[in-house]
């Protein structure tokens, strides 16, 4: 048997009875993180744009968009809604690195909402989605930045969206295979375009076309059923020599949301600046203030899509090193609005970036996992301040974010587009996903497009 048709004959036989309590906590946490994030993200403009964009182009209203008020087609509201999920890059951070939520939860939510399906098949489905992009990454054999050759939500979300959507579907494995077969087609997304617009629709892309590609294989439409073992397949395309098919049997149980599980962001940035964020915020007590900086040296791995001495736009400033310390030295926090065209162009930003210098050593892996961060402050009367991350809290092998701390996140974000009354009903929804029927499915998505 070849190893594509027995992961499918794996995927298919598990449903929510093999899901642990720790998988099914996972589950409600990352269905309320991911639905928090998503109703903040008209934050930025490109989804805004994006909304316009669905919006007019119309559609049968199966599934609502989230914090836009109006219901579209399946596809295009998973693609809308993933966008919105992934464009403040605020959802978890996943081992190997990559964005498994935004490209899976979103395609989960549509069809569950169109086709009635309960709160438990939405936590199963979530659940497996992850589990297919994390041992796709993981067979990559891609794990250190400069190994990465696409953006990985766009290199494996398709086939984690396809498996996510065929659970609620009820895919047998023969189809299974046919839609994953598909979504090896439509899988791509460049790092070229992170700090652009265009970054968010990666993820959007990613859930809406694995969602299209179950839905044409439920209606017997075919793809190459052995794509991981196929001359010209995904392998040789995606990964080369590098990819380990045998990695892909390692599906199922204990699950990847909870071993080696996820990392909640409290930054709304880039998870590497994280460590640069996590820096300045232990040096800030330390400096009298930041006129009396002189300059900054920041020693880190070689990351060059994070290497953004002056970022064109505050968007772009989410995946700077040097903006992300700057803001967290400057304001003693970063939030949403810290990415601003105008918190960019405030003289006191410009005049500290102008004091960093970031150095990149080769020697320090280039890998969330292992990785840290240096930095060292000289201020003007000689006096050196210095420190280094080895990973801001809630990494894999840090303390990990508590369930209040996470609140406040969630909270934060819901105030954006909801008041307190609807904020706490979504908020009870989401934390019971898998204990809700069909109607609080439909309830919970309800509330999430913020409709007037």
């Amino acid at each position: 048997m070849s190893v594509t048709s027995e992961l499918c004959n794996r995927i298919e036989a598990i449903g929510y009875g093999d899901l642990s309590e720790a998988a099914v906590k996972a589950a409600r946490q990352l269905v309320l993180d991911g639905l928090a994030v998503a109703i903040a993200g008209p934050e930025e403009e490109a989804v805004n744009i994006l909304a316009e964009h669905y919006k007019e182009q119309g559609g049968t209203p199966q599934a609502h968009a989230i914090a836009f008020g109006f219901k579209t087609n399946m596809v295009s509201a998973a693609m809308l809604n993933g966008a919105s999920m992934h464009v403040l890059d605020f959802e978890p951070m996943w081992s190997p690195a990559n964005h498994q939520l935004s490209t899976t939860l979103p395609a989960v939510l549509a069809v569950a909402e169109h086709t009635g399906a309960d709160g438990r098949a939405v936590a199963t489905a979530l659940v497996k989605g992850i589990e297919m992009q994390g041992w796709l990454r993981q067979a990559s054999g891609q794990y250190m930045a400069g190994q990465i050759r696409f953006h990985p939500p766009g290199a494996v979300g398709t086939f984690g969206s396809a498996v996510a959507a065929g659970h609620i579907l009820g895919l047998d494995a023969g189809k299974l295979a046919n839609a994953i077969g598909m979504a090896a087609s439509r899988a791509g997304s460049l790092l070229a375009n992170a700090g652009t617009m265009t970054k968010s629709t990666h993820c959007g892309h990613a859930t809406g076309l694995g969602l299209e590609c179950a839905l044409l294989a439920a209606r017997g439409f075919t793809a190459n059923t052995e794509i991981f073992e196929a001359g010209q397949s995904y392998a040789n395309a995606f990964c080369g020599d590098a990819f380990k098919p045998e990695e892909l049997l390692n599906y199922g149980p204990p699950f990847r949301v909870v071993t080696p599980g996820y990392a909640i962001k409290m930054f709304p940035s880039q998870f590497g600046t994280h460590f640069a964020i996590t820096a300045g915020l232990d040096l800030r007590p330390k400096l009298p203030s930041a006129a009396a900086i002189k300059r900054i040296t920041m020693i880190s791995p070689v990351m060059n899509y994070v290497d953004r001495p002056v970022p064109a736009t505050g968007l772009s400033g989410k995946f700077s090193l040097q903006y992300t310390l700057a803001a967290a030295l400057l304001d003693g926090k970063v939030r949403i609005h810290t990415f601003t065209d105008e918190r960019l162009a405030a003289p006191d930003m410009q005049a500290l970036l102008a004091k960093i210098e970031l150095i990149k050593d080769p020697s320090i892996p280039a890998r969330f996992e292992e990785m840290h961060i240096d930095v060292k402050v000289e201020l003007e009367d000689g006096t050196i301040v210095e420190t280094r991350c080895n990973g801001p809290r809630g990494k894999w092998g840090t303390p990990p974010i508590s369930v209040d701390e996470h609140m406040v996140k969630v909270r934060d974000c819901l105030a954006t587009r909801l008041d307190d009354k609807a904020a706490a009903e979504l908020i009870g929804l989401a934390s019971n996903i898998d204990g809700i029927d069909a109607a609080g499915v439909r309830r919970l998505m309800e509330i999430a497009s913020c409709k007037a």
